[in-house]
């Protein structure tokens, strides 16, 4: 937790190898993903990291099921996954929004339908950055609850960042944690 500009994201982008440490090492699952070639390290975010962004990131063109299908084009599981699919859509209580675009759904559906697609390759790790900032309190405090049970259920490391005081007190232990960190820093 923290306030604007103060590497929260960068920390998350670090943890998803999306960018390079400074200095340091990143190892997920007994790999360190700075050490993988490229298409290595493509295979590596797709099946070992989940994402979940602000702007939920949901391709116009396709359906509720299309987008959380989408990481499983290029991913090494074999197998079709359409009825993990559906019954992540379900969990997260879209199932009666299958073949709808992204245009027709609420806010908080859509950050619904991009925490499904996040978790759609069962990755080890979930990092939320700001997932409930574009959404209404009620919304808001939805996916919250949503992101700790499905945390729990899928057996996830789960990091989520923000500067919402509310979102971070729904993680009171590790967010006490942090903030002891902090402190003495």
């Amino acid at each position: 937790m923290g306030p604007s500009g103060s590497g929260k994201s960068t920390l998350l982008h670090i943890l998803g190898a999306l960018d390079d440490p400074t200095s340091g090492t990143v190892t997920l699952d007994g790999a360190n993903p700075f050490e993988l070639n490229e298409k290595a390290l493509a295979t590596f975010r797709n099946d070992k990291v989940g994402f979940v962004f602000q702007d939920h990131c949901l391709l116009p063109q396709c359906s509720v099921l299309e987008n959380v299908l989408t990481p499983t084009l290029v991913s090494s599981a074999n197998g079709d996954r359409t009825e993990r699919a559906r019954k992540l859509l379900d969990q997260v209580g879209l199932s009666e929004r299958l073949d709808h675009r992204p245009a027709e759904l609420s806010g908080g559906e859509k950050q619904r339908a991009a925490l499904a697609r996040a978790l759609i390759n069962e990755p080890a790790l979930l990092l939320c950055d700001e997932p409930t900032g574009n959404l209404d309190r009620k919304s808001a405090e939805s996916v919250a609850d949503l992101l700790l049970e499905l945390h729990s259920r899928q057996k996830t490391i789960l990091v989520v960042v923000t500067h919402s005081v509310e979102l971070a007190s729904k993680f009171p232990v590790r967010y006490e944690m942090v903030e002891r960190n902090i402190k003495r820093a």
